[in-house]
């Protein structure tokens, strides 16, 4: 009944678009540019394009949202204490949606790399719930901290780890590549990680996309929910030594290791 679908835009941007069949509407999530919606719109021309749903403010997440909105109608759902063009219905995390027909959407306040970021958690009842998660969590890493703080972004993703494993992980970007590379000089001897290495270089070769991702297959391999574990700790103490810098206490882990994939 519902069609996942991912739109490429820039060099490694995804606009998620989601699907109801049998209705034909959607939604799209961060439309940075509205050519790919327009492209599958036009396309696809029985489905109605109904809700825009944002998770945060960074130019390529919302450039598409006038245009789309004249074009279509579509109402604009985003983060109330960011500045979110064309905007209907501010959130600020807790509230619950119905976006499509038969689906129910929990807002998720995830701050760190904006301070407003939100996340959407959309479930039909029967199949995996996606999580569209913006530039919080990615594919083997995290987003940068460009306003938040650590124990914000530690915060926000040790939520999205408490999510039931078959979560599928909708991120904003291609980045599992070059994040699992760093996860892999933090975690050289993790199995699950080696595995999952091979198999994103199998789909990149093909020029396929490395998302979805699960929760469980993040929480094995993504450093970022991962920073308390012991092995971790003793590599960002190699790290550390490696730059003079005093051992790291565990509370401070989480902060060095976004740091160290700052450097990386």
């Amino acid at each position: 009944m519902y069609q996942l679908i991912a739109l490429p835009s820039f060099t490694d941007n995804y606009i998620w678009l989601l699907e109801h069949t049998p209705t034909a509407t959607c939604l799209v999530v961060d439309p940075g540019t509205a050519e790919p919606v327009k492209a599958w719109l036009s396309q696809h021309p029985k489905v109605q394009l109904t809700n825009i749903l944002i998770t945060h403010h960074h130019p390529d997440h919302i450039g598409g949202i006038s245009e789309l909105k004249q074009l279509t109608g579509a109402q604009v759902y985003g983060p109330s204490s960011e500045k979110i063009p064309a905007r209907d219905i501010a959130l600020h995390g807790g509230e619950q949606l119905t976006p499509l027909h038969g689906l129910t959407c929990q807002v998720l306040a995830v701050p760190g790399h904006t301070l407003g970021h939100i996340a959407y958690l959309i479930s039909d009842g029967a199949q995996a719930p996606w999580l569209f998660c913006g530039d919080s969590l990615f594919s083997g890493g995290c987003g940068r901290l460009f306003e938040g703080t650590p124990e914000q972004m530690h915060h926000s993703l040790t939520q999205l780890s408490a999510l039931p494993d078959n979560t599928l992980v909708c991120c904003a970007h291609e980045y599992t590549a070059s994040n699992l590379r760093f996860a892999a000089a933090v975690e050289p001897d993790n199995p699950a990680l080696a595995q999952r290495i091979v198999e994103v270089q199998r789909l990149r070769a093909a020029n396929l996309p490395t998302l979805p991702s699960t929760i469980a297959l993040e929480r094995a391999t993504n450093p970022f929910l991962r920073s308390d574990s012991a092995q971790i700790r003793k590599k960002i103490d190699e790290w550390q030594a490696s730059k003079n810098q005093p051992k790291s206490s565990n509370h401070n882990a989480f902060a060095l290791l976004r740091q160290w994939k700052n450097e990386f």
